[in-house]
């Protein structure tokens, strides 16, 4: 029997790679009903009585662990209250993520109109190359929707972000927004790596980055993609 962190065969397996990702938004859009819903897929729904969270104060984090193509990946979600007094703490936290996922509430035009002061704070704090993610957030809540999704649209794409509307109450969306999100950082960082390398390695490495970008892409994605093989056919077998 193979001991802690021994594979099958009782090699070593490397440590998961760990991603942070950080919740932004307003207070009371459900940032923490999402974070939990993610997490903890066996906890009540959100809106039931089991579930009345108080808004976060300061800082909180769960840890998620996934599997991404063969990598083992440990998700550290961070939850950041969103109320004015906690702004200043809340940034400090931005620093070094890889991820945000931005979130703002339907039934709320002001948490949506903030959307565009949250991606300047991520864009001084995280840098303008990191990925993000917006939801529009309480999609069960048809009846009092003042924020008509094709805003939460437009405004994703003018920053060229990935947009989907969620319910964590009725676990709408959530475990495929998180994926994209992990999906667009993991390819990033497997990609930067070519840097380290040169030669037959680059040009191999570099095969492989895009066929995993094509594995992970969006049907009508991958159809459109262009993918001519530097090496051959018998380079492009070799890789998959």
């Amino acid at each position: 029997m193979a001991g802690p962190g021994k594979g099958p065969g009782g090699a070593e397996e490397p440590p998961p790679l760990l991603v942070k990702i950080v919740m932004a938004g307003e207070s009371c859009v459900g940032k923490t009903s999402i974070v939990r819903r993610y997490t903890e897929p066996g906890s009540p729904p959100a809106g039931t009585a089991a579930t009345s969270y108080l808004a976060t104060i300061g800082i909180d984090f769960k840890v998620k662990p996934v599997m991404f193509n063969d990598t083992r990946v440990k998700l550290q979600i961070w939850d950041t209250a969103g109320q004015e007094r906690f702004h200043t703490l809340s940034t400090s936290y931005f620093r070094g993520a890889q991820g945000f996922v931005l979130v703002y509430d339907i039934t709320n035009l002001k948490s949506f109109q903030s959307i565009t002061m949250w991606m300047q704070d991520i864009y001084e704090k995280a840098g303008d190359e990191v990925d993000v993610i917006l939801l529009g957030n309480k999609c069960d809540k048809e009846s009092e929707r003042v924020v008509p999704k094709q805003k939460g649209e437009k405004i994703a794409w003018e920053y060229g972000i990935p947009f989907f509307e969620t319910s964590a109450k009725d676990n709408v969306n959530i475990e495929h927004a998180f994926s994209i999100l992990t999906k667009e950082i993991l390819e990033k960082l497997f990609c930067c790596l070519l840097a380290d390398l040169s030669g037959s390695e680059l040009q191999q490495a570099e095969l492989k980055c895009e066929l995993e970008v094509l594995v992970f892409m969006e049907p009508w994605r991958r159809n459109a993609a262009c993918l001519v093989p530097r090496g051959g056919r018998d380079l492009h077998n070799s890789l998959l």
